[in-house]
């Protein structure tokens, strides 16, 4: 993968929410890095004090289950890995440009971390997004109220003429 690829690649697409962190596997990280998968963990492995549990931490049996059937991750039964994958938050991917050491790493950390704050930007704009709806539906509330308490004033049953009998007699039903 080039430098010039690096920068088309949509990497909001490789980004995940596990444990309610946004993260990125090991795999993929690897193949940006260029470099296989078992030297990237290798790497962290020998640093594992840089990598405390809120930087790296590894999926879970369950947690893989989920994410092969979202995403098709290998099944170890079919030749694939043989232990679940390191999953990476904002800051373990930082720090894996301190343990790698490529020009390559640093230039691709740059390009996540911008994709991790423009996720962020998106995030925070949809939650802006919510709240000025809801301020809406409530003056939207506010505003109807009188129309709203009119129709259910007019469904109630007390509100209701009252019929009159079919038949001789007139008088009415009660």
């Amino acid at each position: 993968m080039t430098d010039n690829s690096l920068l088309r690649l949509d990497l909001g697409n490789l980004i995940y929410l596990i444990r309610g962190h946004k993260v990125m596997l090991d795999e993929d990280l690897a193949r940006l890095y260029d470099v296989e998968t078992r030297l990237l963990t290798r790497a962290v492995r020998r640093n594992h004090d840089r990598f405390p549990s809120d930087f790296m931490f590894q999926l879970s049996d369950q947690e893989l289950a989920n994410l092969r059937s979202q995403i098709g991750i290998s099944n170890s039964s079919h030749g694939g890995r043989r232990y679940n994958p390191l999953v990476f938050t904002e800051q373990g991917i930082a720090m894996l440009s301190t343990v790698l050491r490529s020009e390559r790493a640093v230039k691709v950390n740059i390009e996540i971390i911008r994709a991790f704050v423009q996720l962020r930007g998106l995030i925070s704009s949809n939650q802006t997004l919510a709240r000025k709806l809801a301020e809406l539906e409530q003056r939207y509330d506010q505003q109807f109220k009188v129309v709203f308490d009119a129709i259910r004033e007019l469904m109630s049953p007390s509100s209701l003429p009252k019929k009159r009998r079919i038949g001789f007699g007139g008088e009415t039903d009660t």
